[in-house]
């Protein structure tokens, strides 16, 4: 089942490998990381279990402020966000809401489309130098 604006992405790495990937990437290309919760943990510590997830929040004020500018409410949706879990089969997968979605969701103007471009082409650089997959198959 696939939720409407979240792209997912298979990655060739555990998940522990997945997410220090991935923050190693985002770090590299200058964006902040500000938090990585492990909602696995968080489940054992409440006497749960859950399979491998994990969630990094990350963003950059350069490429976000412009898009808040033009509709502050995208701010609920800001910083950007890349989960990290593993299926039942044991795969990992990675997944982000698209910032097309976003900035429809919040009606952003035509003034930030080339940035959100750029963010879009940007999550999927990150995700997939992070996560070892093949370019998006665009139809």
């Amino acid at each position: 089942m696939a939720a409407d604006g979240l792209t997912t992405k298979k990655s060739s790495y555990g998940p522990r490998e997945a997410i220090e990937r991935l923050e190693a990437e985002l770090s590299a290309r200058g964006m902040t990381v500000f938090a990585r919760i492990d909602h696995a943990a968080a489940a054992v510590a409440a006497g749960l279990s859950l399979r491998p997830t994990a969630l990094l929040i990350f963003g950059s004020a350069k490429a976000g402020t412009p898009l808040m500018q033009s509709a502050q409410t995208i701010g609920i949706d800001l910083p950007l966000k890349i989960l990290v879990w593993q299926d039942a089969a044991g795969s990992t997968w990675t997944s982000y809401n698209d910032p097309a979605w976003l900035a429809k969701r919040h009606a952003l103007g035509p003034e930030v489309l080339a940035a959100v471009s750029a963010m879009a082409a940007a999550l999927d650089a990150i995700t997939r130098a992070a996560t070892g997959c093949r370019p998006l198959q665009r139809r």
